[in-house]
């Protein structure tokens, strides 16, 4: 029996950005499926209806792959592909399988001998290394740096280090209510030469990019506080 096919599509990263996200084959796409396997069902339908999905929303299957279903069994994701059927795979904002919980999915479809196509569409990560003026031919995105604000400290240092060796762009996150931490903290841990971007609000209404050394932000004041933000150093 012949396989569906897993398109992977892309989701914009912030309110009133949809018209810098969409392709117009994005469009084509969506339209010509009825099935989905979404991190967040709400938001997913929500920005169906905003690409301008034709089919009613009521006859879509929608598979949720919440925080809360990723220990269970993957069959129930892989039904209708299995039979044959094309099915889009969604992340919460930007590319699925990219920082995102999707790519479990993903390595299961090329397990099962399905084809996977991405489509082109935002990717933060990429967006703010674009924005940086760092080196684009080496770097490494390293997620999530440690709470502990000691263990956070050290591995800063550490980066630092990497970025200054190997003159490899190093990129992380953090979650939005703690990013003035991981600022003050970025501050304290390298030195006035080494260069640092902060990339916040990528494709919004206050987008804001900014490259500097570690010297002048110490002289700026910027507030961070809850908003999507990637941190970007090289040296």
């Amino acid at each position: 029996m012949t396989k569906g096919t897993l398109f992977l599509i892309p989701v914009p990263l912030a309110e009133n950005a949809a018209q810098k996200s969409f392709t117009a084959f994005l469009g084509d796409t969506i339209n010509s499926l009825s099935v989905y396997i979404v991190e967040n069902e709400k938001t997913a339908r929500k920005f169906l209806k905003e690409a301008g999905i034709t089919i009613p929303q009521s006859d879509l299957t929608v598979h949720d792959y919440g925080k809360h279903k990723r220990n269970d069994s993957m069959v129930p994701y892989f039904k209708e592909l299995m039979t044959g059927k094309d099915v889009g795979l969604m992340s919460e904002a930007g590319c699925p399988g990219i920082a995102d919980p999707g790519a479990d999915v993903i390595l299961e479809a090329h397990k099962r001998g399905i084809k996977v196509v991405p489509l082109v569409g935002p990717s933060s990560i990429l967006l703010a290394l674009m924005a940086s003026g760092f080196n684009g031919q080496s770097f490494t995105f390293n997620g999530y740096l440690p709470i502990d604000k000691v263990e956070r400290g050290k591995r800063i240092k550490e980066l630092e280090q990497l970025a200054k060796a190997k003159k490899q762009t190093q990129i992380f996150i953090e979650t939005p209510f703690r990013n003035n931490h991981l600022f003050e903290d970025i501050l304290k841990n390298t030195t006035a030469q080494t260069q640092l971007c902060v990339a916040c609000n990528l494709t919004s209404e206050d987008e804001f990019v900014k490259t500097m050394s570690v010297g002048q932000w110490k002289q700026e004041r910027i507030d961070l506080h809850k908003k999507p933000t990637i941190f970007l150093i090289y040296a």
